[in-house]
Parts: C-alpha cells; structure tokens; sequence
C-alpha cells in the first residue's frame, strides 16, 4: 500500500487492531532482525532522543514511526539500561498528542533535575495549509515512567529562521545550563543558535547568539547539533545537510560530522581554536549522532544506523533502523576516538583463533592485528563463492576500503557501494562487529569508524580471508550474556 500523506499522519488511536496484528505478522518474518543491536518493536526507528542518565539508569528513546517503515506520525520510545549495552523498552512513550506536537514528537534530548526527567524536543504542527509550525517545547517524566508535558513554548521559532528549526539539545556547562538548537535563516543557510537558561530554569530560555564554530555556510540546515565536552574541550556533533564536498568530501545523501575546540566561551557563544571538520563516520549509515556527558565525565553517544530519503531492503518487511553500538568518546593527539563502552566485552561468549570459517552465526566480533605495510582483504558475510562484505586494509599505501557491493540485497546504489578512508602506514587493529544486518567497524580503537547495514542472503554467513595474514580473535557474541 502507498504511503500517502494521510496514512502518514492518520492519528494513533485510528489503526485497528487487526492492522497492528498484521504488521507485526510481517515483521516477523524479516531475516534482517539483529541480536545486539537497537531496533523498533514495529515500523520506523530513527534519531536517538533525550540520551541521559535518570534515577540511576541509562535511559534513551528512539524516534519512532509504528505503523510501517515510513516516515511518518513520530514518538518516542522509551529504553532503559545499565550497562550501556543492554536495552529494555519500558512501555513509555512521548506521544503526538497535544496542539504542540500534534504533527509529531521530533527530536531533543533529556536531563535530570531533582527527581523529574526533563525531555526537551521539537513540536512538529502543520496548520490546515500544511504549512510547519516548529516548537522547542518541554515534557516532565517521574520515576514512574509518568510523562506530564509543560504547556507553553519553551523557545519559540527565531524571526530569522525558517520553519526548520529543531532538534534542542540542553548540557551543563561549569553549573549553567545551556542549549543548542539546529536551523536554516532567510537565506536558507545553516546555523546552530545557543540559548542560556534564566536563572537556571529550564523553562526559560535567551538567546544568546549564532553558536560560532567557523561555520562554511555551505550547508542548507544544521540538523541533530549536540556540544559534548571532553575533558574542558568542546566537539561539535552535528550534520549539515547540503554540505559543499569542496569542504570536506561524503558519499552518503547526507553527512555526520564534528568539529573539536580548544574550549568554549558561552558568554560570545563561540568555540575558541576550532579544529577542520571532520567526517564522525566513514562507512554508508550513520547519522543524527547524539552525545552528552555522564554524571562522570564521560562523553557517551549513540548513532542512528540509517538516513532520510534512503528506502531499505527491510522496508518490505515494515521496519526499518537501528541504533549503532554506545561509544563513549575521546580526543588523543587531536584527533576524537570513539569506541564501543567496555560492558560489550561482556557479550563475549566464546572465542577462537581468527581464520576462515564456512559457516558463523553473523552475530560476532572481530579483533584483528594487522602488520605494518601488509595489504589485507578479507571477506565477511561471504558465500560459498566469496561474495560478500569486503573489507581490505592497505597499509603500504594507507587507505581501507569497505565494499557491501557483493553483500545480499543491494540498495541506495546512486550513492555507491563502497566507503573509504586514509591510515597511517603502520601496524593496525581492528575491532569488527557483525550482527545480521549491521557492522561497525573501529580501526585503532575508534581512530576511524565504518559503520553500515548489508541485508545477506541466507547463504551469506562466513568469513574468508582473500589475502594477506591478519591474525587476531573471533569472538561469538551473545545478547543473553550479562555480568555486572
């Protein structure tokens, strides 16, 4: 069936039960499902939202459409953890259910103060024109899981903007809190705003001005802006949409990236000695990356694993993303490492010596050695002719290439099958994780990241190396193991 607008919007309460028994009849029958990974009970799963410690738990919610894998009526899905790789759907939802979210809970993030959860995100209202009404607006969760929503605008959309304005993000800077927010001005150009809350209440809100991080201007819209701080030193996490490839070359439809500085001077809203721009992923699907810090300092962020605009072999299966891994993220000679929380090891069931293998689960991890000068393909996903994800490490001429042209159904192919990124000419590791559907690859403890789906065939579920002798562990992973 089509996705028209209307069936898009058709309200929660209108589909009917036997409509919601069908779609979880197909769902089921998706050989695409994966084990470790984040993925929507039904339909849609895109931005991770109001990523946060509450109550003593992890907690984040996924974007979410319900009815198809579409994009569509959004909420919010609400997880819980606490370990950072176990995630457990709660039943709590941010529904579209008042004036001011009427046409979908958009993105935002979350903090604690004193025993409420605050949920901070954007209202997405279309007026009886279909014209966007954009609201940065606020909702109360208590340890119940109740969900009472602050009726008034928090910050209204700037008259320097157009409708795209969203996506708020609160963080505590040295005791006062802040936000960013992503928009477009009247020139149709990217920018983030930063605002100051008064007196530290969270629901009031002044701007304090066009958050100076050396912006291009390239960019149409800003989308997904989150300032994490490392140690005392400010990354940008954002993705800016229409980016010129003058500045920095992408192959997906659109680009996560970052930026590092030095420090962060709020009173003129300016990152101080900003780094190049920097792509936050090399392979095919990463985006509206969210981070924030931990009570303990710690720079934590979760990826979607899809992009708008882009349909997936899952489509016909009615559901569609997931979550990357949780990485917590740091700065070592410049450059930013993210990589996945320690707890994963944990997932570690059994282990053997790395090398071919006709047949694996497709739910593993990978740690490999690769020597210095060495060119290395291997491929995984591979089939009993050798077709499959390659990936091959090229340490004489210092770049790796991953290829998901031989991996399962293909698709998104104006944009390429292959992702590749530059090394250093020295010895290397790599840390790979599959699972079904997913791999994120970490070269040098998260120096360089892929990141990406495949949708193999059933035939596709071993691992051939084509040259070169890396050596290293295979890992089987599984989802049941958990110790404290």
């Amino acid at each position: 069936m089509k996705w028209t607008t209307e069936r898009r919007y058709r309200r929660y309460e209108d589909w009917t039960e036997e409509e919601i028994k069908q779609l979880k009849e197909k769902n089921a029958q998706s050989p695409w499902h994966t084990s470790y990974h984040v993925e929507p009970a039904t339909g849609l799963l895109n931005d991770p939202n109001g990523f946060s410690c509450f109550d003593g738990k992890w907690v984040v919610f996924y974007q979410n459409f319900p009815f198809g894998a579409a994009h569509g009526l959004k909420s919010w899905v609400q997880l819980e953890s606490d370990d950072l790789v176990h995630f457990t759907e709660t039943g709590v939802k941010v529904l579209p259910d008042t004036p001011l979210d009427s046409h979908g809970a958009y993105s935002g993030s979350a903090m604690q103060f004193g025993d409420q959860l605050f949920l901070f995100y954007t209202g997405n209202v279309r007026d009886e024109n279909w014209i966007r009404h954009p609201y940065q607006i606020g909702a109360l969760m208590d340890k119940t899981g109740k969900i009472e929503k602050i009726d008034k605008v928090l910050i209204d959309q700037p008259v320097d903007s157009t409708d795209h304005f969203r996506d708020p993000q609160i963080f505590n800077f040295k005791g006062q809190y802040y936000a960013i927010v992503g928009g477009q001005d009247l020139e149709k150009k990217g920018f983030v705003r930063l605002y100051k809350a008064m007196e530290n209440d969270y629901t009031n809100w002044q701007a304090v001005g066009d958050l100076d991080f050396a912006n291009d201007r390239t960019a149409y819209m800003m989308e997904c802006p989150n300032l994490v701080f490392v140690g005392e030193q400010p990354v940008l996490l954002y993705c800016p949409q229409g980016l010129d490839k003058s500045v920095l070359d992408y192959d997906n439809i659109y680009p996560n990236m970052y930026k590092i500085g030095a420090s962060f001077n709020p009173e003129n809203a300016k990152m101080v000695d900003v780094s190049q721009l920097q792509n936050m992923d090399y392979g095919f699907e990463a985006y509206a990356t969210q981070g924030f810090n931990a009570p303990d300092g710690r720079a934590l962020a979760v990826s979607w694993l899809g992009l708008p605009d882009v349909s997936y072999p899952s489509d016909s299966f009615e559901h569609q993303g997931t979550f990357s891994l949780v990485k917590e993220l740091t700065i070592q000679d410049g450059k930013l490492y993210q990589y996945p929380v320690k707890a994963i090891e944990n997932l570690r069931a059994s282990e053997q010596v790395f090398g071919n293998q006709e047949k694996t689960s497709n739910t593993y991890e990978l740690e490999l050695k690769l020597e210095a000068n060495s060119q290395t393909e291997i491929v995984l996903l591979a089939d009993k002719e050798g077709k499959g994800l390659s990936i091959n490490f090229d340490l004489v001429n210092g770049q790796v290439t991953v290829d998901r042209s031989q991996a399962g159904e293909q698709y998104a192919q104006e944009f390429g099958s292959t992702r590749s990124c530059p090394i250093e000419v020295k010895a290397t590791t790599a840390n790979i994780f599959i699972d079904k559907s997913v791999f994120e690859i970490f070269i040098n403890k998260g120096e360089k990241v892929f990141s990406g789906r495949v949708f193999p065939h059933t035939d596709q579920n071993g691992i051939l190396i084509k040259s070169g002798n890396p050596t290293g562990t295979y890992y089987e992973l599984d989802y049941g193991r958990k110790t404290n």
